[in-house]
């Protein structure tokens, strides 16, 4: 079954050569089924490259999705053009004030990790979406910085600035075989990680209520459950397209900011050699997992969830 998105979304017509299934909005509601509502509080600079990474993922499972694009009520962004912007996303404020609900909600990473969680402009709007969430989503996937500020406010687990920047791929280890979220993963993975910070694991074991599933001896935590909240937190970037490490490395080159060639990206490490992806698959069997875990456990009557 296919996602269903608005047919001038930019994704669509990308997905659509891609062979992603798409449908738009006078098709999809011809079919008696209740579509996965799945909110995407997009938090990067690159709006609609970021819509389309996650479309790709979620739009590729049996199931009909329903995408909302969401932002910060006051945070104004200055890579996206307003008319996109004002078209195809809603404060989340209007979102708040509807009580409407949602199957699933994304919140993506942010380029403001340098910062103290607290001295984000918006940070106090992102803690009313984390309990927020409580109430009126059936299950949270946060990512990257969206990940660790959603643990930092729920379990006071800190992030962590590192001497040098993690970035490249990096082999991630399965801990957790069982969990229904690695259903079909190998006994280890390759992630692209772009961040300045991390978790510790040892902070992160000791909160009972957290489990972590993917993990690396490199770059430490990557995958953490937190069922008390119906909550995933990821710490890298499945989402990336093959060229995303690539883009990052050659701004930063460009603008003669200090930056070491993304490990294990290139072939031999060379960025004159075109960047090989090796995450894909992996990418795509964790969103259908947790798109799969949703579908079993929402309520059929929206209005339920949370309750």
């Amino acid at each position: 079954m296919p996602i269903k998105l608005p047919a001038n979304l930019p994704a669509f017509d990308v997905l659509t050569r891609e062979g992603v299934m798409v449908m738009e909005e006078g098709r999809a509601s011809h079919q008696d089924i209740r579509p996965l509502r799945i909110g995407l509080l997009n938090l990067m600079p690159k709006k609609i490259q970021t819509e389309t990474q996650f479309a790709r993922l979620i739009g590729s499972t049996p199931l009909q999705i329903e995408l909302s694009l969401i932002r910060m009520t006051e945070h104004e962004t200055r890579n996206t053009a307003a008319e996109h912007m004002a078209e195809f996303y809603r404060p989340f404020a209007d979102v708040a004030a509807t009580g409407e609900k949602f199957d699933g909600l994304i919140i993506t990473g942010a380029p403001i990790e340098h910062l103290d969680f607290q001295d984000v402009t918006y940070w106090d709007e992102m803690e009313q979406v984390f309990d927020w969430t409580q109430g009126h989503v059936q299950s949270t996937f946060g990512v990257c910085w969206g990940g660790m500020a959603m643990i930092n406010h729920f379990h006071g687990v800190k992030k962590h600035l590192l001497d040098h920047k993690a970035f490249g791929c990096f082999r991630q280890k399965n801990l957790a075989p069982s969990s229904p979220y690695l259903r079909g993963f190998s006994d280890d993975c390759v992630i692209p990680v772009s961040r300045w910070t991390e978790m510790k694991q040892d902070e992160i074991d000791a909160v009972p209520a957290l489990k972590t599933l993917l993990g690396s001896d490199e770059v430490g935590p990557c995958l953490v459950e937190d069922t008390a909240h119906r909550a995933l937190y990821i710490f890298n970037h499945f989402e990336y397209d093959s060229d995303t490490l690539k883009q990052e490395y050659d701004r930063d080159v460009a603008n003669g900011t200090p930056i070491n060639v993304p490990l294990n990206y290139y072939p031999d490490d060379n960025p004159a050699m075109p960047p090989q992806n090796r995450w894909r698959s992996h990418a795509h069997l964790l969103y259908g997992n947790w798109i799969n875990e949703i579908y079993q456990s929402t309520p059929y009557e929206i209005g339920k969830i949370g309750l």
